[in-house]
């Protein structure tokens, strides 16, 4: 899922699909699952080099993904669609005045109980041994953009920076998951659960360990024969309930924690043994997959209100 946190951020894509060829582009790529361009040319009876134009426009603003594939008597470049869904925040520049946001690296998790297939690595190279439990304790970590396990969890502790007498009324977490096979797997769904402070908020099934494209931001050191990238996942918990993607899918809220300036906030990502999909984690951080981010946090707050306060 691409996330437009603003409307001019989404600007780029808005452009992209404001074109009805680049729509059919999209339209006949999800219809084939990929195509080349050649192909994609004289389907849409278009030159190569208006085609080259409009996949690039495609491509800059994270819709397709393009790779290099040998066929017949060359290479082909071959398209694909890379998102499923745009989730689109109208209102996020209103609510951004009363707005803490952080980010938190992939390996700075604060507890931790995982079991192999596992790793950790940052941009530059895998840290210590894949399938070794004891590089997660490793003080190396700390710089990790990546990692992943077969079933477990891991827990980050979530700085709240929020002005003194503030409650907290939202919360918006952003991040690039997948499943966790040996190499890859696009279909090998894990059930992966989502704890705030301890309570379980969300469940989400991802499709598999997601490769044979290569990320956009994916290293080149990095096999070819791994997972390459995950997909986008937005959870927000308010007054209303937890979303997911702006669908809901539980009816815990903000006001279960009883959150201030003073709480602390503690998110688990687990995926537990006795799951119906026990398909592993893989957390991408910047540096790897198809969005460049850490996992991001936004926390909306208000004054506390007088007869809010103890007496």
């Amino acid at each position: 899922m691409l996330h437009i946190p603003t409307l001019k951020e989404g600007l780029n894509v808005f452009k992209a699909l404001a074109s009805e060829v680049r729509i059919e582009i999209i339209s006949l790529l999800l219809e084939n699952n990929s195509m080349n361009m050649n192909d994609l040319a004289n389907h849409l009876k278009i030159a190569n080099s208006a085609m080259t134009y409009h996949i690039k426009m495609l491509e800059e603003c994270g819709l397709v993904t393009v790779s290099n594939e040998l066929e017949g008597h060359g290479n082909q470049k071959k398209c694909s669609v890379c998102e499923d869904k745009i989730l689109i925040d109208i209102h996020a520049e209103k609510e951004r005045k009363d707005i803490y946001q952080t980010s938190i690296k992939v390996g700075h998790y604060t507890d931790y109980q995982i079991f192999p297939t596992c790793g950790l690595a940052t941009g530059a190279a895998l840290l210590g041994e894949v399938d070794d439990i004891r590089y997660f304790a490793h003080p190396g970590r700390y710089s990790a953009d990546i990692l992943w396990f077969a079933h477990g969890y891991v827990e980050y502790v979530i700085p709240t920076f929020i002005p003194e007498g503030q409650k907290i009324t939202q919360i918006t977490f952003s991040m690039e998951l997948g499943s966790e096979a040996p190499g890859y797997n696009n279909e090998w769904p894990s059930d992966i659960s989502f704890f705030l402070n301890d309570k379980k908020c969300a469940v989400w099934t991802s499709p598999g360990d997601l490769g044979g494209v290569r990320g956009i931001f994916t290293p080149e050191w990095w096999y070819d024969n791994w997972g390459q990238y995950g997909i986008l996942k937005v959870l927000v918990i308010n007054s209303e309930g937890t979303f997911m993607d702006g669908e809901p899918v539980s009816d815990v809220t903000i006001e279960d924690f009883q959150l201030d300036y003073l709480s602390m906030l503690k998110l688990r990502l687990e995926v537990p043994e006795n799951a119906e999909h026990v398909g592993g984690l893989t957390i991408f951080g910047k540096g790897f997959g198809n969005y460049n981010q850490d996992i991001e946090v936004s926390i909306n707050y208000r004054p506390i209100l007088e007869q809010e306060t103890d007496t």
